[in-house]
């Protein structure tokens, strides 16, 4: 989704989120605004169908998220890293022939940058959707730049907004930290179930979460080591505590290739053609690592790559059927695929790499293996944080590590 508070610059680092909520991060730091239908030219588009079921009801979580959406800075950050927002309309720009004269819809539209490139591409319609009070925003947007003919803005969410036709092609930059973080993937899997034609073009179409060990030496001394020696004061008894703040949940930093200890394993791949949201709500995969040197072994990094590829074929389109007895979905010319990666060793992006600390480090030896399982689970409490369980093991010894992306 565009939209995002600011992440820490390359070099620095959070314990916050893709997307983090303003104000320290506290979900209920203003109160919720009522959604409003019909403002300041924005159109909720209803229809004569039959809803098959009712959608789930909008909580507080959700409110507190799409109001944290609000405020412009957000989408300002989104838009500036140049790697996501360039993919992004060069992927449109390549799937000219699968946008021009067709019927697209955006989810998450933000400011409605995407749904902008959609029409300039030659889309018939662009119905650009958000739950946010920045669609009142994306509304003005779309009129200064003479496109009202063409985007039309829903404010609401994809569950409740109506469309009463087939759109052709579903885009959305729905990719929080962990990829998986903030369960926005739900939404574009609503989107495609409700409205995609047979053969309809998903943009982003592939995902993949990597995980690897990694070696960070800096970063411990900078945030545990510092206290041995303070102004000559031996300030050691405050470590523990140090470890804990810094280390007990997730942290959002810029690492480089230098700190991997080894290849990557692949934790999960989404198609987002056929993916589930079922399929969403716990990841677990088993890992075993060698890793390539010797070095300190400070805990796990993860990252993922997104891939825009074409549309499946007219019968092998997604549906409630397909999602079930089809897998894993045939990629459509996968070596030409363009690609946007958050790997370590590639350009930074707003995203940058999730990093799991031990409060110890592990002195690994080169060949050593680590092996282990992760399971990353929605959370009961807010289904868009994220619940990791980090089980692993080398050199003989066994540890367990469980944190909240959050």
């Amino acid at each position: 989704m565009e939209g995002m508070s600011r992440s820490p610059p390359a070099g620095s680092y959070s314990n916050g989120h893709h997307h983090k909520l303003l104000g320290g991060g506290t979900a209920q730091r203003d109160h919720f605004r009522s959604r409003r239908s019909r403002q300041s030219g924005v159109t909720r588009v209803s229809s004569g169908q039959q809803e098959t079921e009712a959608p789930p009801p909008c909580t507080d979580f959700d409110k507190a998220y799409f109001q944290s959406y609000s405020h412009v800075g957000i989408h300002e950050e989104m838009i500036k890293d140049r790697v996501r927002t360039e993919t992004y309309k060069t992927a449109i720009l390549q799937h000219q022939s699968y946008i021009q004269g067709k019927v697209v819809v955006d989810v998450g539209c933000g400011t409605g940058i995407l749904s902008i490139f959609c029409a300039q591409a030659g889309a018939k319609r662009v119905y650009a959707v958000d739950a946010s009070e920045i669609a009142l925003q994306a509304n003005e947007v779309v009129k200064a730049n003479n496109l009202s003919d063409t985007v039309i803005v829903l404010h609401g969410r994809v569950e409740d907004v109506q469309i009463d036709e087939e759109v052709d092609v579903i885009v959305s930059e729905w990719m929080g930290y962990m990829l998986l973080y903030e369960s926005m993937l739900g939404s574009v899997i609503v989107a495609r179930d409700r409205w995609l034609r047979p053969g309809g073009l998903i943009l982003p179409s592939n995902a993949v979460l990597y995980m690897a060990p990694v070696t960070h030496p800096d970063r411990y001394a900078e945030s545990i080591d510092f206290w041995r020696n303070v102004y000559g004061i031996d300030m050691s008894p405050i470590m523990p505590l140090a470890k804990q703040c810094a280390f007990e949940e997730p942290s959002v930093e810029t690492i480089s290739g230098e700190n991997v200890l080894t290849w990557p394993h692949v934790v999960k791949h989404v198609d987002c053609y056929t993916i589930t949201l079922q399929e969403l709500e716990s990841v677990t995969t088993n890992f075993k690592f060698q890793s390539m040197m010797r070095a300190p072994f400070h805990g796990f990094a993860f990252w993922f790559d997104v891939e825009f590829c074409g549309p499946a074929a007219e019968n092998d389109a997604p549906s409630s059927e397909s999602t079930k007895s089809n897998p894993r979905r045939k990629r459509a010319n996968p070596s030409e695929a363009l690609v946007l990666s958050t790997a370590p060793e590639d350009p930074p992006t707003h995203w940058q790499q999730t990093m799991i600390y031990f409060y110890d480090p592990i002195e690994v030896e080169q060949d050593q293996v680590i092996d282990g399982k992760v399971t990353l689970t929605q959370s009961k409490e807010n289904a868009r944080f994220m619940n990791i369980h980090l089980e692993y093991a080398s050199g003989g010894r066994s540890f367990v590590k469980e944190c909240v992306l959050r």
